[in-house]
């Protein structure tokens, strides 16, 4: 594949502009998931309540639901709220949790001293002060795991892009070069330059987060 090639591709198809799309669906979802699982990882591994181990095994069961029978509901469900047709489709679900991700986070917290939290609560620290002062900073390997783990699906999600998104300039990468396939067909060369330029920055985003990712992957917990 010629390097020219690349600039090319981009005069076929509008893909920096897909790209945009991408990337500000990628980091609002992944911001959100990340958000709302660690709060909601928080309440089921550190703070004891009636019915938490019960919810829990809920929360995990609807992990044997696949996407093909909730996406008529949500589609409909997101009709009514006036949402189908925007990016916001793509986005708001994920600041509502993610049992995947909950479960995973979960994990991780639990491999934090207990003794950490209790020495707050003694000094009088609330539990939104221990979870923002002393538990996510220990959690960050973890988070970490969850954000580019949401930002990897969400930039190359196809199947909900095709569902929810309308307008053309609302494409994301993954359905501009499924548009472009259908448009140029004959251009291979430059679908494949395309096709890098998608590809790369995941590639770049794994290299850079290589170190934490791994350990929190490995839940390993708190070092030294």
């Amino acid at each position: 594949m010629d390097v020219v090639e690349l600039p090319r591709a981009l005069e076929f198809a509008p893909f920096t502009d897909y790209a945009v799309n991408s990337i500000r669906i990628a980091v609002l979802s992944a911001l959100g998931a990340t958000v709302s699982c660690a709060l909601i990882a928080y309440g089921f591994a550190r703070i004891q309540w009636p019915g938490r181990d019960f919810l829990f095994f809920v929360t995990l069961t609807t992990l044997m639901i696949p996407f093909q029978v909730t996406m008529v509901p949500t589609f409909l469900l997101f009709k009514l709220l006036g949402l189908a047709g925007t990016p916001w489709a793509l986005i708001v679900p994920y600041w509502f949790g993610n049992a995947y991700f909950v479960f995973l986070l979960r994990q991780f917290l639990m491999t934090i001293p207990s003794e950490l939290s209790e020495a707050a609560r003694i000094d009088g620290a609330s539990e939104l002060a221990i979870f923002g002062r002393i538990v996510m900073p220990l959690a960050r390997p973890g988070l970490a795991v969850v954000a580019l783990f949401q930002f990897m699906h969400a930039w190359g999600d196809y199947l909900g892009p095709l569902i929810f998104l309308r307008n053309e300039e609302q494409f994301t990468i993954a359905l501009g070069l499924q548009r472009f396939l259908g448009g140029h067909m004959t251009e291979w060369g430059y679908l494949m330059a395309a096709s890098t330029m998608a590809t790369l920055p995941i590639v770049v985003l794994f290299f850079v987060t290589q170190r934490t990712f791994i350990e929190g992957i490995t839940v390993s917990g708190i070092k030294g």
